[in-house]
């Protein structure tokens, strides 16, 4: 079987709509944490204003503090050629640029049209010149809220234009949870023919329950790379009633189980994960932290005994 390899977004994209502000030393401690859980990709902060994304503010010192591991990449959002800046005095080792294919959700998410994010972050890409690998997250790919459906030929257009300009991967989001595992199918399976040099991502979130079972289609499907969060955290604001990302570790236990290699120490990420609720101060979605992992086996009540003789 394929090796899987994730990217923990929790102290980014979970973090961010957190109520409360998670102090900075906590999140370095995490992202530290988190490292020697050996996931391939790290997400660690957004290079967003302060003003519009007041709960990431200290992304400069994060950055700065972090103990960087061989192996891990540490990946931060630029939104713009500002935050492009600040990033690259950051030393990320991958810039993540973001933009809805939904034209209603990117309006509502970024306050300007699709075409206008789309030459916006092509203007990034062109300053950032190939020092940096780039990635682009295409959110409500599988669907909007507002529009309903969102054709998977937009889907591959926008693929197509970011592949025209160089960038080293693309993150087909589900940011709304409206994705089926036939569609996941549909789509997966013809960008993998089409764009055979790109570095496929999958982003999914639960909101309809269909989260993990998304991510396996998509797994049998041939995609290798996927974004999880600790814990479940996360959600889209512009998204009514939308939940968390999956669960990094639910989603890698069950690899695990079907005898995927993810590359991950579970039980250290496991503790990480029932350590959340306390950073966050609320209890979180993910459930193997709660259950146990499926080999975690418990005493038979006294009277079993009994009963077998």
């Amino acid at each position: 079987m394929s090796r899987i390899y994730f990217n923990d977004v929790v102290c980014r994209d979970g973090f961010q709509i957190e109520p409360n502000f998670i102090p900075t030393e906590d999140k370095i401690k995490l992202v530290d944490e988190l490292s020697q859980c050996s996931f391939a990709k790290i997400e660690v902060t957004s290079f967003t204003s302060p003003k519009a994304i007041p709960m990431l503010r200290d992304a400069e010192e994060v950055m700065g503090k972090i103990k960087r591991v061989p192996g891990v990449e540490y990946t931060v959002l630029v939104p713009n050629l500002r935050g492009a800046e600040r990033a690259f005095e950051s030393r990320a080792d991958e810039f993540n640029l973001v933009m809805s294919t939904s034209e209603t959700h990117n309006l509502a998410n970024l306050r300007m049209g699709r075409e206008k994010s789309f030459f916006g972050l092509a203007e990034v890409i062109q300053y950032v010149d190939g020092k940096v690998p780039i990635n682009v997250s295409l959110s409500t790919a599988f669907g909007c809220p507002m529009e309903g459906d969102v054709p998977q030929e937009v889907v591959e257009d926008y693929v197509q234009r970011f592949a025209d300009l160089g960038v080293r991967g693309v993150t087909i989001c589900d940011t709304t949870g409206m994705a089926n595992p036939a569609q996941v199918s549909r789509m997966t399976e013809f960008l993998q023919k089409r764009f055979t040099n790109l570095q496929l991502t999958l982003h999914f979130h639960n909101t309809r329950g269909m989260g993990l079972a998304n991510l396996l289609a998509a797994v049998q499907s041939g995609i290798t790379r996927f974004d999880g969060s600790l814990g479940g955290l996360g959600g889209c604001p512009y998204a009514p009633g939308a939940s968390g990302n999956i669960s990094s570790e639910d989603a890698i236990h069950m690899l695990d189980e079907m005898g995927y290699d993810t590359g991950i120490n579970i039980p250290r990420l496991l503790q990480l994960a029932r350590e959340l609720p306390r950073i966050v101060g609320h209890d979180v979605p993910g459930q193997i932290a709660k259950a146990g992992l499926s080999c975690d086996l418990h005493p038979a009540p006294a009277y079993v005994d009994d009963l077998r003789k």
